[in-house]
C-alpha cells in the first residue's frame, strides 16, 4: 500500500479535528502497515495488528507492540488502514467496534482508488459518523462505537466461506472465493504422486498441499509456507493429514531462510504488490526454491503467461521446461 493512506489515518489528528488520545490511553490499530508517523503528542500506547509477515517483521524490528491477530480489549482508540479488500474492511471495522470501550472511537481511512468513499457510506448507514476528512488522495472517517449492532451486521455480511464444500476461506485471502485457476493448471500438470520430503511455497489457504496430500502417498513431510497469518490458518483447517502431519510456517520466504530441504516444491507465487506487477517477487521465491530444494530436486510453479520468469530459471536450476500452458498461464518444471 503507498504511504498516502497512512498518513491520510492520522490527519485528522495533525488537524486537531479529533483530539489526541490521552497519554495513558490505549489504541488499537488494525491493518498497521510500516512507515506510519505519528503526530506530535501522540503518545498512548500503540497495540498494533498485522498478518502479512513482509509488514509484520519490520514493524517488531522498529520496536511496536505488534501481533498477527488482534487482542486485548476496551481500548480507547480503534485505528483502521483500509484496504482493496471490501469483506477484509468492514470485518476489520467489526473488530475494531467489538474491541473498543463503550463510546471509544473508531477511525478508519484508505484510499480513494480503493473505494474508501464507499465505505465510509456503508457504514455511515450502520454506525452514523461524527465527521470525515480528505487528505492524500484518501479519506478518513471516525464515529464513537455505540453497542454491537453494527458489528453484527458487518460479520453477518462476510462469513466464512466454503470453497469446492470444503476448503475454508475469508475475504481478504487471495482467490478467497473460488480455486484459482493457475494453482488448478498446476496441480493438473504435476506427475503422478510426489513422494519424499514436498513443500509448497505462497501455500495461501491449502488448496495445492491438501490435493497433493490426498494424491501422493509415498510423501515423508508436508510442509506448508505462507505469509499471510489467516489463510495459513485456514490451511490448517484444509490440509488434512494422510500419509504425514502437515507442518505450517508463517514465514516471508524472500527474507527468512528456510531451514529444511526438499525433494519437490510446488509453487504459485505471488506477482503484485498492491496494484502494480512486481515480477521481483516471484524471481526471488524462484530463488528462495532453488535453495531449499536437494541436489536433484524439483520445482513446480505456475505464473501468468506474460511474466519473464525463464532466465530466473535458468540461472537458478541446472535444467527447466515449460511443461503446460492455457490462455492466461504457463507451468514450469525446474530441476535443482
Amino acid at each position: 500500500m503507498a504511504a498516502e493512506p497512512l498518513k491520510t489515518l492520522f490527519h485528522p489528528f495533525e488537524a486537531e479535528a479529533i483530539p489526541l488520545p490521552p497519554k495513558d490511553g490505549s489504541v488499537l490499530f488494525l491493518g498497521a502497515e510500516p512507515g506510519f508517523r505519528l503526530p506530535d503528542g501522540f503518545d498512548a500506547a500503540l497495540h498494533l495488528v498485522q498478518g502479512f509477515r513482509p509488514h509484520y517483521r519490520p514493524l517488531q524490528a522498529a520496536g511496536y507492540a505488534v501481533t498477527p491477530q488482534a487482542q486485548g480489549s476496551a481500548f480507547d482508540i480503534a485505528l483502521v488502514l483500509a484496504g482493496r479488500h471490501r469483506g477484509q474492511n468492514e470485518l476489520r471495522i467489526a473488530e475494531a467496534i467489538e474491541r473498543v470501550a463503550p463510546g471509544g472511537l473508531i477511525v478508519v481511512a484508505g484510499g480513494k482508488d480503493d473505494g474508501i468513499d464507499s465505505l465510509r457510506k456503508r457504514i455511515d448507514a450502520l454506525a452514523p459518523l461524527e465527521a470525515h476528512l480528505p487528505k492524500h488522495h484518501g479519506v478518513a472517517f471516525w464515529f464513537r462505537q455505540a453497542g454491537m449492532d453494527a458489528a453484527r451486521a458487518l460479520r453477518a455480511a462476510n462469513p466464512d466461506l466454503v470453497v469446492e464444500g470444503r476448503f475454508r476461506t475469508a475475504p481478504g485471502m487471495f482467490s478467497f472465493d473460488r480455486v484459482d485457476a493457475g494453482s488448478k493448471l498446476l496441480l493438473d500438470s504435476l506427475p503422478e504422486g510426489l513422494a519424499g520430503n514436498v513443500a509448497d511455497f505462497c501455500a495461501g489457504w491449502g488448496y495445492l498441499a491438501a490435493e497433493v496430500s490426498e494424491r501422493s502417498p509415498d510423501l515423508s513431510g508436508l510442509d506448508l509456507y505462507e505469509a499471510d497469518f489467516e489463510a495459513l490458518e485456514a490451511a490448517k483447517v484444509n490440509v488434512r493429514p494422510t500419509a504425514v502431519e502437515p507442518r505450517f510456517f508463517w514465514t516471508d520466504l524472500l527474507s527468512e531462510t528456510v531451514e529444511r530441504r526438499y525433494d519437490a516444491i510446488v509453487m504459485n507465487p505471488p506477482f503484485h504488490s498492491g496494484r502494480a506487477a512486481e515480477p521481483g517477487i516471484g524471481a526471488g521465491m524462484i530463488r528462495a526454491a532453488s535453495k531449499a530444494l536437494k541436489p536433484g530436486g524439483r520445482l513446480f510453479m505456475v505464473a501468468n503467461r506474460q511474466l519473464p520468469y525463464e532466465q530466473v530459471l535458468a540461472a537458478a536450476f541446472s535444467s527447466h521446461a515449460e511443461v503446460a500452458r492455457d490462455g492466461m498461464f504457463k507451468v514450469f518444471s525446474a530441476r535443482r
